[in-house]
């Protein structure tokens, strides 16, 4: 009698696991917006979201081959049995292991395997757990079968469902944690970065971002680029003193024939031409002074001798000789630790873009360590108020004078000397416009 052991078993149904997914046409909610957008949380997203698609692709592969592997070895028992039973069964004609004779229940794949004389096993799982059945010929022409449910390995399987679930949900949390941590790092390099490089570009020649991200113990892209802006930094650092050095001799070759140009002047004889010559030179040589006093305070050499002054008291004594016609206001005094001759540079070049660029009434206010200069003109032009003072640029025709655009330049550099900053604005024009300086000194 031939005997198939396993044919090809084509009713073997092994049904796959469903994840649960959202349904076509929802789609999954999250929140609008994250807690922090930023490196940290989109590196941290990326790993969460690459765990959960391994975890579940390996549970599913896990869940299949484990459900495989138990139905197969059920089917290897279940055959034995059918074996055994026979052999009884022929032997003492007793039906054990619950065998049945030509049972009417037999799927009827088995029972055209039975009529070719074919020992088969089957599956049938359309129920909720699978139900394992077996059929082998007897001798008499009748057919031998046995049932078995699939109960007690499939409680196997749903516990082993639960631990792979388990195991997912640690896979992404602790992928999440890890993304954290590294996103966290990175993120904090960056941001060391971006500090330094915001340093270096307000002119802090000691700093360097590779030092500041502490690239030497770390060596990654982050390093890198670092190292590419700490050769930008140097390379512009090195023009820029380049520069300067060249204003310097200029400026420096200069003065001893403007000083030389102003001593001939003063021995012309009386008269308007030579009142209009001494004009200019007089006028050229308080452009060298200017460009040589650029060209120190741009080599960040220049020192502030600092003394304790009364801010509002030295203000009216200066504001008396400088622009006898400003008003003074002290809302508040303070005493402040400054150098009273910078100090006194910057209020005077304030005081001189306010007269020749400006117009009306000019205001002088101290309200603590602040001290602001206001006039009443057509204010400081956009240029100005978006990139800052700029030597040789006296801003726009309404603000155009005599001037060669160094007043703002020469107060800006001292009060970086002093530690102070310079801002500037305009006024509303409800409230009369006109352009306001603001001088904010360290106390």
């Amino acid at each position: 009698m031939p005997s198939a052991r396993f044919p090809s078993r084509p009713s073997r149904r092994v049904p796959s696991a469903r994840p649960l997914l959202p349904r076509r046409g929802r789609s999954a909610r999250f929140p609008s917006r994250l807690p922090r957008a930023g490196l940290r949380w989109k590196i941290s997203a990326a790993i969460a979201v690459v765990s959960a698609l391994v975890a579940l692709a390996l549970s599913l592969v896990v869940h299949n081959a484990a459900r495989v592997s138990m139905i197969n070895s059920t089917r290897d028992v279940q055959d034995e049995r059918v074996q055994s039973a026979l052999r009884i069964y022929e032997t003492t004609g007793r039906l054990v292991f619950y065998a049945r004779i030509d049972d009417p229940d037999l799927p009827k794949e088995l029972k055209a395997y039975a009529a070719k004389g074919q020992r088969a096993t089957y599956v049938d799982d359309s129920g909720g757990s699978p139900t394992v059945w077996a059929e082998t010929p007897a001798a008499d022409g009748r057919v031998l079968s046995l049932k078995t449910g699939f109960t007690d390995r499939y409680s196997v399987l749903v516990d082993l469902d639960q631990a792979l679930v388990a195991g997912s949900l640690a896979v992404v949390l602790g992928g999440t944690a890890i993304g954290v941590l590294i996103g966290g790092r990175m993120s904090r390099r960056l941001g060391k970065a971006a500090v330094a490089a915001r340093k270096v570009a307000d002119g802090d020649t000691e700093v360097r971002v590779r030092e500041a991200i502490g690239g030497r113990r770390v060596r990654d892209e982050t390093d890198e680029l670092a190292r590419a802006v700490d050769a930008m930094a140097d390379a512009l650092q090195l023009r820029l003193e380049a520069e300067r050095r060249v204003t310097a001799d200029i400026a420096h070759e200069l003065r001893t024939p403007v000083t030389g140009l102003v001593t001939a002047a003063e021995l012309l004889p009386p008269g308007r031409p030579s009142e209009l010559v001494r004009d200019r030179v007089h006028a050229l040589r308080t452009l060298v002074e200017d460009v040589l006093e650029v060209a120190r305070l741009d080599g960040a050499a220049e020192q502030a001798d600092l003394q304790e002054v009364a801010l509002g008291e030295f203000v009216r004594r200066r504001v008396r000789v400088l622009a006898p016609d400003a008003t003074v206001t002290v809302a508040e005094e303070a005493v402040v630790p400054t150098d009273p001759r910078r100090l006194e540079r910057i209020l005077g070049n304030l005081l001189a873009n306010a007269a020749r660029h400006g117009g009306g009434a000019v205001e002088v206010v101290v309200d603590g360590p602040y001290l602001r200069v206001r006039d009443h003109g057509p204010g400081f032009p956009a240029d100005l108020l978006r990139e800052g003072p700029l030597r040789f640029r006296t801003g726009s025709a309404a603000r155009s004078g005599g001037g060669h655009g160094l007043g703002l330049t020469i107060a800006t550099g001292q009060a970086r000397v002093l530690g102070a900053r310079l801002t500037f604005r305009n006024a509303p024009e409800e409230d009369g416009g006109g352009a306001v300086a603001q001088l904010l000194l360290p106390r």
